[in-house]
């Protein structure tokens, strides 16, 4: 990782908590998200979820209705947890798509 992306992380409150040659993975607050390398040396954004009691649940919609699907288990999703999820993602994404 370039020291300009961990500065654009750092700015955004994103912290690096796991980096193999493969996967990268982030988070911020409850939020985390993985990052798979790329052909061309950057890192492309997987699915991001949210840390519950059950592990990392993933937001799904059913019926039009937010849920957090995790291994064994499946809850409504609260607006401020869409929201969270949303707008880490959307900062991940554009950090990661600056160049490097």
């Amino acid at each position: 990782m370039t020291p300009a992306l961990e500065a654009r992380l750092a700015s955004l409150g994103i912290a690096l908590v796991a980096e193999t040659p493969a996967v990268t993975a982030f988070a911020r607050d409850t939020c985390v998200a993985m990052a798979g390398a790329s052909a061309g040396g950057g890192l492309t954004l997987g699915s991001t979820g949210i840390m519950t009691e059950n592990g990392v649940a993933y937001l799904v919609w059913r019926e039009g209705r937010p849920w957090l699907a995790a291994k064994g288990a499946e809850v409504p999703a609260a607006p401020e947890q869409v929201d969270a999820i949303r707008r880490f993602s959307e900062d991940l994404q554009a950090a990661l798509a600056t160049p490097q």
